[in-house]
């Protein structure tokens, strides 16, 4: 059997991952995050305050279309700035987009994945995330949102900590 006939049972969220989305990186200075990104040929794409979580994020597009993400704390509060202390900058998570977020939930905890921080209760974007614990030492996040035709913030006005977004 190749690897991609293996069987429904063995692949329980693949009809529901419609792509790999991003991977995260955990930082102090999302000023530096910026140079860096924009050093290795991105080009600025949306960011923003997530006032639930305390955060403030921006992401970038690199040559290829692969998009990398900075999250960084807005207060000692935020459980960045403990994933900060703890292991430094540097991979957060890789989030994947999921048509259902429901469903995926309920099929990860049905295959004895551990998931946490399920967030469902905007209707714009829903989230949870597979413990590092149950996928190889990474922070696994599933997603599902809603594409929006809103002008992108800049970038300054992200740093400012003027962009507030769901989440």
């Amino acid at each position: 059997m190749a690897d991609t006939d293996l069987a429904p049972e063995l692949t329980p969220l693949a009809d529901l991952i419609l792509s790999f989305d991003h991977v995260a990186f955990g930082v102090r200075d999302l000023r530096a995050a910026a140079a860096f990104f924009a050093t290795m040929g991105g080009a600025f794409l949306k960011g923003g305050d997530n006032r639930r979580a305390g955060f403030r994020w921006l992401q970038y597009v690199l040559p290829g279309e692969t998009k990398v993400e900075a999250i960084a704390p807005v207060s000692e509060e935020c459980f960045l700035h403990d994933f900060l202390e703890r292991r430094g900058e540097g991979v957060h998570h890789l989030t994947f987009r999921v048509s259902d977020l429901e469903e995926a939930v309920r099929r990860a905890e049905a295959s004895d994945l551990t998931v946490v921080g399920v967030f469902s209760e905007a209707r714009t974007w829903k989230e949870c995330f597979i413990h590092p614990r149950s996928a190889m030492g990474t922070v696994v996040q599933l997603a599902q949102w809603v594409d929006k035709d809103d002008p992108p913030p800049t970038l300054e006005a992200v740093l400012a900590g003027e962009i507030f977004s769901l989440g």
